[in-house]
């Protein structure tokens, strides 16, 4: 039987390479159009799938801790439609590092790109997004307050602790949005963020995350799951 529905589209911010280009890749897999975005000088690799994919991919360049071009994004983009935005872009420190001892300007590196950056562009182009449609971002079980009982990675955790909380607020303030809302957490994974001995494989987390947000359509409201689709305690 032939599948007469409207192509879907996707956007995703931060997915020249790891987990993003990953989502990339299964986005396509799955028939979608992929509006896909990396810092300027990282988007080779994307731009060489672009073109395998008969127009299916589209690459824009972004470094979303620069507003100036967020702003410059969102003004390319003006006139499209989404039915998921996914902001995936994020960073971390060196492991060893605790709070006592990262200095001002990593710290502050961190919380910029991973808490205050994906919320900015949440903000400038969330109304892209069609009524029926989702707004992601990708988190991190290490956000879970409840989950952390060994203090490792405090950092990176509290950078993700502060998205979570933003995205909270940002709930807070659409209650009568009819889109629905992810904190998505992907589980540890072999990438060069992730590092050699992370538990998952790519192909382990990634499909079972995109089943996970596919599965969440037309359910308003925030939610915090992981990549099998289990709730994750704030």
């Amino acid at each position: 039987m032939q599948d007469n529905s409207p192509q879907k589209t996707v956007l995703l911010i931060g997915a020249s390479r790891g987990l993003g280009f990953a989502m990339v890749e299964e986005y396509l897999k799955r028939g979608w159009r992929v509006i896909a975005t990396g810092r300027e000088g990282s988007t080779e690799k994307l731009r060489q799938l672009s073109e395998r994919t008969q127009g299916a991919l589209e690459v824009e360049a972004v470094d979303i801790t620069i507003p100036d071009q967020v702003a410059a994004l969102h003004g390319r983009l003006k006139d499209r439609q989404l039915d998921v935005l996914f902001v995936n872009a994020g960073v971390k420190n060196d492991d060893r590092e605790t709070i006592a001892d990262v200095s001002t300007e990593e710290f502050v590196r961190v919380m910029v790109t991973n808490a205050l950056s994906p919320m900015r562009v949440i903000e400038a182009l969330q109304y892209f997004v069609r009524p029926t449609g989702t707004i992601g971002v990708m988190s991190s079980g290490q956000g879970s307050l409840t989950n952390n009982t060994n203090g490792n990675y405090e950092v990176y955790r509290g950078s993700k602790a502060a998205l979570n909380m933003f995205m909270r607020s940002f709930a807070a303030r659409h209650q009568s949005d009819p889109r629905t809302l992810l904190l998505m957490a992907p589980g540890w994974v072999r990438t060069d963020m992730g590092g050699p001995d992370a538990r998952l494989s790519i192909e382990e987390s990634i499909p079972n995350l995109l089943n996970t947000i596919e599965a969440y359509e037309a359910r308003s409201g925030l939610h915090y799951l992981d990549y099998l689709g289990r709730v994750v305690p704030w």
